[in-house]
């Protein structure tokens, strides 16, 4: 059957929330975590999902899942709530499914303002070819 895949979820919100809500913007730190996740559960991150209140049954979401192979992880409810329109309904499909969803459960990183500006870094100049490192 193959290695556990996972689908990372990670919320797609505006940069002008950073100050307020810098987690929920830093999309890049949101997959890391998934990933280290799946890494120390030996699951392969197959999909890497960027989304804001996506309906629980669209195709994006469903493309390819197999039930009993692959789990849908997200860094935490918070993340969850703003990526998707209902996570009770995004639970309960999956449930229908066949799919586990996870959440992280880490305690989410206190940013300074060093981090917040590589992120705001990283997303208002991908064009130029600045990766954020």
């Amino acid at each position: 059957m193959g290695p556990v895949r996972v689908t990372a979820i990670a919320s797609l919100t505006p940069l002008e929330e950073l100050d307020a809500d810098p987690f929920l913007v830093d999309s890049r730190g949101q997959h890391a975590m998934c990933a280290r996740w799946a890494e120390e559960h030996g699951y392969v991150v197959r999909r890497e999902l960027l989304v804001r209140a996506l309906r629980p049954d669209h195709c994006v979401l469903w493309d390819g899942v197999r039930p009993g192979v692959d789990v849908f992880v997200a860094p935490s409810r918070r993340v969850l709530e703003s990526a998707l329109s209902s996570v009770e309904e995004f639970t309960e499909e999956c449930e229908r499914r066949g799919v586990r969803v996870e959440t992280v459960g880490l305690a989410e990183p206190a940013y300074d303002a060093q981090m917040k500006a590589r992120v705001h870094r990283r997303l208002s100049m991908p064009t130029a070819g600045y990766d954020g490192r």
